[in-house]
């Protein structure tokens, strides 16, 4: 049987793609704004992380307008929700293969 830490997306397990994906999984779209200060980051540090998530096909992101201010928006895809899911999986059992042998 193999570690369930193999089974850990390198692109999502990065700490910050990890809360990114989480925060947007609580929505249908977010605005990079919103990710920026929850996450507490700037706007190019955010910006990589959207950049290599998109890459990997686990968001998209548009633009437009909210009256005249520009907006981008951020969404999570399904392969994404997908990814999101597995990691947050994965991470279960390897807390539950260490209580397991906590107990041993």
């Amino acid at each position: 049987m193999t570690h369930p830490a193999l089974e850990l997306d390198d692109v999502v397990h990065q700490r910050v793609r990890l809360a990114f994906l989480a925060a947007l999984m609580e929505g249908r779209k977010v605005e990079f704004t919103f990710l920026r200060d929850r996450l507490e980051l700037t706007d190019g540090n955010l910006s990589r992380h959207l950049q290599v998530l998109e890459e990997a096909g686990y968001v998209r992101s548009s633009k437009g307008f909210e009256g005249r201010r520009p907006r981008t928006w951020i969404s999570v895809t399904s392969l994404g929700r997908q990814a999101y899911r597995a990691e947050i999986q994965a991470l279960k059992l390897i807390v539950a293969e260490f209580e397991a042998r906590k107990k041993a």
